[in-house]
C-alpha cells in the first residue's frame, strides 16, 4: 500500500506520494444550503458569498461554538468536511503521514488526529513540516524555514547538533498571509481599472470575484515592458490596465519588511542559512529584499513530501505511538542517495511528443525550432520575445532543479522559483501561450 503524505498548510494543503504532488486544495470552504463547496471551488466563489465561506477553519481550528455556523458547529467540523474531500480527491485509503506547520498547538494537533479516525485515512506519522522541508537543502548550524499560510507567515529556527536537524522556536508573523497580499494586489489592481478603464472591478460581487480569480494568473504571465497586462470582462466589454511591476513590488515592501524584521531578529547571527518555500520565493521582488541573508535556498514545491518520505522510518509511529516528530537525523554520502533513490526522479522531458534525456539539459529559444535536441543536451523551442538563452535543468543527487533568469516561467500553472526543484509530472512554460515540457521517468529496458 502506497503511503502518503498531506502537508497541511491552509494556503494550499498538498497531498503527494513516491510519484510527487497529486492533488491541492486551498483552505476554503463554502456553505450553500445543504452542499459544501471545498478548497478551489469553495475559493472561487468566496466573495459571492462572504456569509458563507470559511476561510480560517484550520488556522483557527477548535471546537468552540460558531455563531454562524451555516449548519457546522464549529472550525473541527469543517476541517473534518475538509480531509474528507482530500481522502477524495487524493484517492487516500489508507496510511497517511500528516506534515503540520510549526504553529499547530498540541490541542489542535489532538483535534486533527480526532478527526482523522472518522475519514478513510489512518494516521502512521506526524513531522513539524519545517524540519521535513529543510531535510532538502544543505545542513547548516543554524537554519531558518519561511513559509507563508493563508492568513500568516510561519518562520521555524532550526538547529543542527549530533547529527541531528532539530526545531528550536516558531515564531508567527500575523498580517502578512496570502490573503493580505491577495487583498493589497485587488486594491491595487482596482485602483489602475478606475483610473485607466474608468471601471471599478469591486463594484459587484461577480466581478470583484472575477478579478480575484485572475490575479494569480496575471502574476504568472511574461513582462511586457515591465507591466503586468490585466484584463477583465465586463459584459461584452474587455477592460485592459497596466500594473507597472515596480509599483506593484514597491507596494508590497510594507509587508516585506514586517517579515525581514522578524528573520532578521531570529536570526541572531550571520551565519545562519535561510530556506524559502517556493510559494515564499514566488512573491513579487520578495527574493530581492533577503540580501542581509548570503545563504539562501528555495526549495522545490513538494520539499515536504519528498523530505517525509526519505525519513518515513523516523516518522512512522512505531511501539511508542504517535507523537509530533520534531527532529530528524542527517543524512550523508552514500546513506543520503540510498534514501533519495526511494522517490522516483525524472529521467526524460517531455517535448512534442519526444522524449529527451534529461542529464544536463540546456534549453535554448531559437527560431523555427521542432522541439527536438538540436546540440547534445539542448531543448532548442521557439517563442517570441524572450532571449536564446532559457534555462537549465540539471538532475543532482538530491534531486531534479529548473534554473532560469527569465521571470515569466511557470510550473504546474504557478510562477516558478529562480531555482525551482522539479517532481515526475511536472508542466514547465516559459510563457503562457507556449507548449509545455513535461517530466517523465523511462523505465530501464
Amino acid at each position: 500500500m502506497t503511503l502518503t503524505v498531506v502537508e497541511l498548510n491552509d494556503r494550499a494543503i498538498k497531498v503527494g506520494n513516491d510519484a510527487g504532488i497529486i492533488a491541492r486544495s486551498p483552505g476554503f470552504a463554502l456553505a450553500d444550503g445543504k452542499i459544501v463547496h471545498l478548497g478551489t471551488e469553495a475559493e472561487q466563489q468566496a466573495r459571492l458569498k462572504p456569509t458563507q465561506s470559511y476561510n480560517k477553519y484550520w488556522s483557527e481550528l477548535s471546537m468552540e461554538p460558531l455563531t454562524h455556523g451555516n449548519n457546522f458547529r464549529h472550525h473541527a467540523d469543517i476541517a473534518h468536511a475538509h480531509l474528507q474531500h482530500l481522502a477524495e480527491i487524493g484517492g487516500i485509503d489508507g496510511e497517511v503521514i500528516f506534515a503540520v506547520p510549526g504553529n499547530f498547538s498540541r490541542q489542535q494537533l489532538a483535534i486533527l488526529l480526532g478527526l482523522v479516525q472518522h475519514s478513510p485515512m489512518q494516521t502512521v506519522g506526524v513531522v513539524d513540516a519545517a524540519v521535513a522541508a529543510a531535510m532538502q537543502s544543505e545542513p547548516a548550524m543554524t537554519t531558518l524555514v519561511a513559509d507563508i499560510q493563508l492568513h500568516q507567515v510561519v518562520l521555524s529556527k532550526l538547529s543542527m547538533a549530533s547529527d541531528q536537524l532539530t526545531t528550536d522556536s516558531v515564531i508567527q508573523v500575523p498580517g502578512v498571509g496570502s490573503q493580505h497580499f491577495m487583498n493589497l494586489m485587488m486594491q491595487l489592481a482596482t485602483g489602475l481599472f478606475i483610473q485607466q478603464c474608468r471601471f471599478n472591478p469591486q463594484h459587484n460581487a461577480e466581478s470583484e470575484q472575477q478579478l480575484y480569480n485572475a490575479l494569480p494568473a496575471w502574476l504568472a504571465q511574461h513582462e511586457q515592458d515591465g507591466n503586468l497586462i490585466l484584463e477583465l470582462q465586463s459584459g461584452s466589454t474587455t477592460h485592459t490596465a497596466k500594473m507597472p511591476r515596480e509599483s506593484l513590488v514597491a507596494n508590497l515592501n510594507g509587508y516585506y519588511k514586517k517579515i525581514l524584521e522578524q528573520l532578521l531578529a531570529l536570526a541572531g547571527s550571520a551565519n545562519t542559512r535561510l530556506v524559502l518555500s517556493a510559494e515564499m520565493a514566488e512573491l513579487p521582488g520578495f527574493l530581492a529584499t533577503l540580501e542581509a541573508f548570503a545563504d539562501k535556498h528555495v526549495l522545490g514545491a513538494d520539499a515536504v513530501i519528498v523530505g517525509s518520505l526519505m525519513h518515513q522510518q523516523h516518522i512512522v509511529a512505531g511501539d511508542s505511538g504517535l507523537h509530533l516528530v520534531q527532529s530528524l537525523p542527517l543524512a550523508t554520502g552514500a546513506s543520503a542517495k540510498t534514501i533519495l533513490s526511494e522517490v522516483e526522479k525524472p529521467t526524460h522531458v517531455l517535448y512534442r511528443h519526444r522524449a529527451i534525456p534529461l542529464r544536463d539539459l540546456e534549453i535554448r529559444n531559437k527560431n523555427g525550432a521542432n522541439g527536438h535536441a538540436g546540440l547534445a543536451n539542448t531543448l532548442e523551442l521557439n517563442i517570441n520575445g524572450l532571449p536564446e538563452v532559457l534555462g537549465r535543468i540539471e538532475s543532482r543527487d538530491d534531486g531534479v532543479y529548473l534554473t532560469s533568469d527569465i521571470s515569466g516561467v511557470i510550473v504546474n500553472q504557478s510562477k516558478a522559483a529562480a531555482e525551482q526543484r522539479l517532481s515526475l509530472g511536472d508542466r514547465i512554460q516559459f510563457s503562457t501561450k507556449s507548449d509545455s515540457i513535461s517530466l517523465i521517468r523511462v523505465a530501464d529496458e
